[in-house]
């Protein structure tokens, strides 16, 4: 039964998985360029403003971040708990390599940026390098075709969805400034409530889903980012053996082309009108822009490479025969395609608004390096399929 919900898996919902992250990652790519030329033009100041338009006593841009990327966080979640059932991460033999190889990715480029920026209040950035942007990543990887076996769109797939579970722990430990308890039990005590309600069997969606609104709005007023409710909420939602007519295999099939079509091109907008600075090189030398570009452009692809090696040389796990240690170097570059999750943790680290425009120009900058230098690397190493 196993083996055959993993075929569906790898068929069936990764393949829907797969192309729509390559689609929205082109979709994205197209965003980013027209709110750059918009807010460098003669109507940069109304496009601006636009974003702080007010609703509810936020800004637009606000309920864009806080609210909507919750549903974001909500298919990553859910693509997880498919991963850790009966994908890539439910053999442990099989799991352990992109798990070593995302934690390298995390930690490395953190420790450089932290090298770059020991005494500097900019330290607080360490997050932004550790980030995977899953859209942009397998984009790219989308545009060398059927060379790419399908071993490498899993481990690439597997490692970003890692990735960017342990930037939302980065999010939940090391960006939360105050705790307000009532709200965040509160919360807890939701989630609890949804809990109980899997183990009862309880298979309607629209309780999860309400339920999953109220969390949001205590998690929210609780100091944690209330994006964090979405991956929370992925994991009480049943899953019911990964089957088709199951509402977490149902929610997750519904929620791709809004999130990669609607929510990440609203966030693109949103978050890259980034005024360009008439003195780019000054940009450029600040300690915070060299630690990202750093542990994008070099330490991702060092973490990633090195501690796939380590975990096959003590024999944790084996490399997949149609692999070989070029192709993961090569792929270890796209992972430093930071976008998405990078900005996101930007918004977080930093309360300059200065700071967080040079911030996003650079990782918009090294995002654009990390995947030229990736995908010219793997069409080098990789076979072409006649």
């Amino acid at each position: 039964m196993k083996k055959k919900l993993i075929k569906i898996y790898k068929s069936d919902l990764f393949t829907e998985f797969f192309d729509n992250e390559k689609s929205s990652g082109l979709v994205l790519i197209a965003c980013t360029i027209v709110s750059l030329v918009l807010a460098n033009s003669i109507f940069g100041s109304q496009y601006h403003h636009m974003w702080l338009t007010p609703i509810g006593g936020q800004s637009l841009e606000y309920w864009i971040n806080d609210g909507l990327m919750a549903i974001f966080f909500l298919l990553i979640g859910l693509e997880l708990e498919r991963e850790i059932y009966i994908g890539e991460l439910s053999n442990i033999k099989d799991a352990l390599l992109p798990i070593f190889a995302a934690l390298g990715g995390m930690l490395v480029p953190a420790g450089l940026y932290l090298l770059l920026n020991q005494a500097d209040f900019t330290r607080s950035g360490a997050g932004i390098p550790m980030a995977t942007d899953i859209a942009f990543a397998l984009g790219v990887l989308s545009l060398l075709g059927n060379r790419v076996p399908l071993s490498l769109k899993i481990f690439l797939t597997a490692l970003a969805v890692i990735d960017d579970l342990g930037a939302i722990l980065v999010i939940a430990a090391f960006y939360t400034k105050t705790l307000f308890w009532t709200n965040l039990l509160s919360a807890l005590g939701i989630l609890l409530v949804m809990f109980i309600m899997n183990r009862m069997k309880v298979v309607k969606l629209w309780p999860y889903l309400i339920g999953g609104v109220i969390m949001w709005y205590f998690m929210l007023n609780s100091g944690i980012h209330a994006t964090i409710t979405g991956v929370l909420l992925a994991f009480v939602i049943p899953f019911e053996g990964g089957e088709k007519k199951s509402i977490s295999y149902q929610l997750q099939h519904f929620l791709h082309k809004p999130v990669g079509f609607i929510i990440l091109p609203l966030f693109a907008l949103a978050n890259t009108a980034i005024v360009l600075s008439s003195n780019i090189g000054e940009t450029l030398e600040q300690h915070y822009s060299i630690g990202i570009a750093v542990g994008l452009i070099l330490g991702k692809p060092i973490g990633i490479a090195l501690f796939s090696f380590l975990a096959v040389s003590i024999g944790f796990c084996k490399l997949p025969a149609d692999l070989n240690w070029k192709t993961i170097i090569s792929v270890g570059f796209l992972g430093g395609i930071g976008f998405t999750m990078s900005i996101f943790i930007t918004l977080l680290a930093f309360d300059n608004q200065e700071i967080i425009n040079n911030a996003k120009f650079v990782i918009l900058l090294s995002s654009l390096a990390a995947g030229t230098i990736g995908f010219l690397a793997l069409k080098k190493t990789l076979k072409k399929v006649n």
